[in-house]
């Protein structure tokens, strides 16, 4: 049987790494496919070829996207460039030409993929993007396939890597945020500019496809939540640990009574669970479903070779499935097209968690007091307080609290009124706290 002729779009990290474990292991993925696949065309306006090894097997190399979707030859085209444009006019044109496409661009899936999914369907090709969450973690398989038996309760995962590695190092080695992203940047963990990681819009887009996986609804990236770590201090660290938590940044998406939850922000979590534990720029997805409990997911998140692993698992699945009718392929999102729910996205102000709160308050009798019926009057209960010892000659000392569960709008009320206290300076830093009991 001839072999499958795909085309590669980008020979960057990751397209480089595709090439590289796609002609190492040429024979076992035909065994597994059941028949060859080759790159018949790619294309790469900047590329290293001493970095690359087995680009001597591309048939053709240019620097036209396009002319490799639009070549008759190519059977499956996969989009390794990232970004918005053009990869979403690329891949809507692909799959207009009838090809099957594979993508690692989390980016182009949360934002366009409803309307790129739908028009797979109506052309009756394949879209697979393993390699857009988690890198090398067969985590979109595991949510759309492994555990389809189960109703899905919820997510939370470490799936950024630079982010993950800032807060180890700040833990381990008491650094400074502004400190570690600086190594972050010469390990080139972080980029140039490093916003999508530390700010959370790189998890955002994860956790987007992670939840309408999980839940059947359809992608809905403007209703993340996000917020970043780059207002972590090396205190909260230092106080975090000694209540016994650790502070990592998660995607969190839960199923509720009243819609789903869907945020991206720091939180501590009791330093005994498994997902604690995650260092450095590995990642880890941890998921509840109602029959299975617990199962956590857990690898290299990014990486030329890992992500690689994952795009060529997707393209082995296409292959696997060229054949078969297009009606009973594995569904894009888990759940068949037309039973993809409406269960509303919650603003945060509605959602439901614990707290950690630490503020400056002057060390003076009745401060303490006040503070605690302000959070009292919003309704909201204090677990454990901590009062640290002042500098000397400092007059407001750090005073640290962990709440019971609360909802996020009682608690932003009684922030601005604790705030607005002349015994207490500066802002209030709040991160949330999740137990993740099985």
């Amino acid at each position: 049987m001839d072999a499958v002729k795909i085309g590669l779009l980008g020979l960057g990290t990751v397209g480089g790494g595709t090439v590289t474990v796609l002609t190492r292991n040429a024979t076992e993925i035909a065994r597994r496919a059941g028949r060859g696949i080759a790159i018949a065309h790619a294309a790469a306006r900047d590329y290293n070829p001493s970095a690359i090894n087995g680009l001597d097997q591309i048939a053709r190399i240019g620097d036209d996207a396009f002319a490799v979707v639009n070549d008759p030859e190519v059977q499956i085209v996969v989009e390794l460039i990232g970004g918005y444009s053009p990869a979403r006019e690329l891949v809507l044109q692909a799959i207009a030409n009838g090809k099957h496409v594979v993508t690692a661009n989390k980016a182009l899936i949360a934002r366009h993929g409803n309307e790129i999914f739908a028009a797979a369907q109506a052309a009756g090709v394949m879209v697979g993007f393993e390699a857009a969450v988690a890198g090398g973690i067969p985590i979109i398989k595991a949510l759309r396939e492994g555990l389809a038996a189960n109703r899905i309760e919820w997510i939370a995962g470490i799936i950024n890597g630079t982010g993950n590695f800032i807060l180890t190092e700040m833990r381990d080695k008491g650094r400074d945020f502004a400190d570690v992203l600086a190594e972050a940047q010469a390990l080139g963990y972080a980029e140039a500019d490093p916003t999508f990681d530390v700010e959370g819009i790189d998890a955002a887009h994860k956790l987007t496809i992670l939840a309408a996986l999980a839940f059947g609804i359809p992608l809905q990236f403007e209703r993340c939540f996000t917020e970043g770590i780059s207002k972590i201090d090396a205190l909260d660290v230092t106080y975090a640990a000694e209540l016994g938590y650790r502070i990592k940044h998660l995607g969190i998406a839960r199923r509720a009574a009243a819609g789903i939850e869907l945020r991206v922000h720091p939180t501590l979590i009791p330093h005994r669970r498994l997902i604690a534990n995650v260092d450095g720029v590995m990642n880890a997805v941890l998921v509840k479903g109602d029959a299975v409990g617990p199962t956590l997911y857990y690898g290299a998140g990014a990486g030329a070779q890992p992500t690689a692993s994952a795009v060529i698992a997707d393209v082995v699945d296409v292959v696997r499935a060229l054949t078969t009718d297009p009606n009973n392929r594995v569904p894009h999102l888990a759940f068949q097209p037309d039973a993809l729910a409406d269960t509303p996205v919650l603003a945060m102000e509605a959602v439901e968690t614990a707290y950690y709160l630490r503020l400056s308050a002057l060390d003076q009798p009745g401060v303490m007091a006040r503070i605690a019926s302000i959070l009292g009057e919003e309704g909201i209960s204090i677990e454990a307080i901590k009062q640290k010892e002042p500098n000397e000659g400092e007059t407001h000392v750090p005073l640290v609290m962990l709440t019971h569960r609360v909802r996020e709008g009682l608690m932003n009320q009684a922030i601005a009124r604790i705030e607005a206290l002349e015994a207490v300076a500066g802002a209030v830093t709040r991160i949330r706290v999740e137990t993740l009991a099985g």
